[in-house]
């Protein structure tokens, strides 16, 4: 049974619109969160660890592993399960803690 979440709660959103990941259009539903609309485009991962460079992407949901960080618009460490998308926003891969160019 192929049915979407939408569907499933009988949901009516306003038009789509859209947000950037790293360069790719990538559409989003109003109420929808970075987190939600990149995993509705197949998008799993949007940060890197420190060491060893291994993707992540959101683990807990709710922001409390902060695994799901991501730089939106320009400013790094952003809890991508937390922020709502909104039209134009544009969301780039976190690579280690997000302040390489602080030197910390």
């Amino acid at each position: 049974m192929a049915r979407n979440p939408v569907e499933l709660a009988g949901a009516q959103p306003g038009p789509p619109f859209e947000i950037t990941f790293d360069g790719r259009a990538v559409t989003a539903l109003p109420g929808q969160s970075v987190a939600a609309a990149l995993w509705s485009a197949g998008i799993l991962a949007w940060r890197t660890t420190r060491v060893g460079g291994r993707p992540r992407g959101a683990f807990c949901g709710i922001g409390q592993c902060y695994d799901c960080l991501a730089i939106v618009n320009g400013t790094p460490n952003r809890r991508a399960c937390l922020v709502p998308a909104a039209p134009g926003d544009t969301i780039t891969t976190q690579e280690g803690h997000g302040h390489a160019d602080l030197g910390v």
